[in-house]
């Protein structure tokens, strides 16, 4: 895998430039503290495990061509 983040459509913040996506990645959208990927054809495991490896303190889940890295619970008083 390697760093694809210049082909990679965006129409929300550059802050998906911090992270490595897989070589997959055709879009990334943000919706609120989210990230969704968008693949060219389905992602694999090693495509999760790279994300995952990214965000290690968040649910990260594939759903065939799509990766979503859901925002971090945020605990009430």
């Amino acid at each position: 895998m390697t760093d694809t983040t210049t082909g990679i459509r965006s129409n929300e913040d550059p802050s998906h430039l911090l992270h490595r996506w897989p070589d997959a990645t055709r879009d990334v959208s943000r919706i609120g503290d989210a990230y969704v990927l968008t693949a060219c054809g389905d992602f694999g495991l090693d495509d999760l495990n790279l994300v995952r490896e990214q965000f290690p303190h968040h649910r990260v889940t594939l759903d065939g061509d799509v990766i979503t890295v859901w925002p971090r619970h945020r605990q009430t008083r």
